[in-house]
């Protein structure tokens, strides 16, 4: 079969439906997105309409990212959850970790934003609720750099395998910058990362620009990923830019063999680098909203 080289083998771009009947607007497994540890669901609910999820051998992330919804987790009821009724409200949601084995049932309480995120599980197994005041709020960057990061399920957390993280741009600046990658095994230079971005604009008809590309050229993707979609990100540097009007916001999700986050920036813009991941800088209070 013909290819360009320069292609990903599957679509890294991947688009939001309108709901279905249970709700769903994105459902991506690990078969369909071609690659081993992350799958993602998302749905956007009606008041009582439910979500299931079976307990079998995947590690999940139930977040609330809108509006509010009543969680139960095997046979605990963690009670109504949601922290605003956009992610552009400014806290970070309730993070709900779920050990693999565990089910969930779920049912909106509100007009409500739900992903599930997965993986499978890792060596740690544990069901945990972390609420906003626990979630660290970073800035990040500087000038046209510049952006706020909510550390959902950082490295430092205890857990099996799944990283997750929100980022907010501001229209006209860049993040996940300079580009960096994380796709080879070998900490603590890097680590192997399976990343998936999830994208909402504070202007629906918003849109953002994400370039997904290796040094040697077998992959090279410039991607315009609109409100609900995803992108894949399975090798390679990945920036991402925010036209100039359009806030983004964009939920990151990562897996791999390891559960560490070491990565590698593209030595061409090096230069650029201006915070210290070893070190995220607390935002101050009026930057939080």
């Amino acid at each position: 079969m013909n290819m360009d080289r320069r292609a990903a083998a599957w679509p890294l771009l991947r688009h939001a439906a309108p709901p279905a009947s249970d709700g769903t607007i994105l459902d991506i497994d690990v078969e369909s997105a071609g690659w081993e540890y992350v799958g993602v669901a998302a749905y956007r609910l009606r008041p009582g309409q439910p979500v299931t999820c079976l307990g079998d051998d995947r590690e999940r992330l139930v977040l609330v990212l809108e509006g509010r919804a009543e969680v139960r987790v095997g046979e605990t009821d963690l009670g109504v959850l949601g922290s605003r009724s956009s992610v552009f409200d400014g806290p970070p949601p309730p993070v709900v970790l779920v050990a693999p084995g565990t089910a969930v049932d779920l049912v909106a309480r509100t007009d409500a934003l739900v992903v599930v995120a997965s993986a499978p599980g890792g060596p740690v197994e544990i069901t945990r609720l972390f609420g906003p005041d626990e979630i660290l709020v970073e800035a990040r960057g500087s000038g046209q750099t510049a952006r706020r990061i909510h550390h959902l399920l950082p490295p430092a957390v205890e857990a099996g395998r799944l990283i997750a993280y929100e980022v907010f741009t501001p229209g006209g600046n860049w993040s996940s910058y300079p580009p960096h990658k994380h796709d080879t095994e070998d900490p603590p230079v890097e680590a192997r990362l399976e990343e998936l971005y999830f994208y909402r604009f504070a202007r629906p008809q918003g849109f953002a620009f994400q370039r997904v590309y290796t040094r040697d050229g077998s992959l090279d993707e410039a991607l315009t990923p609109h409100d609900g979609d995803v992108v894949l990100v399975p090798r390679g540097y990945h920036p991402v830019g925010a036209p100039a009007g359009y806030d983004c916001y964009y939920l990151n999700v990562m897996a791999g063999p390891n559960r560490a986050w070491y990565f590698t920036i593209d030595p061409d813009h090096a230069w650029l680098m201006d915070w210290n991941p070893a070190a995220p800088a607390a935002a101050p209070e009026e930057a939080r909203a």
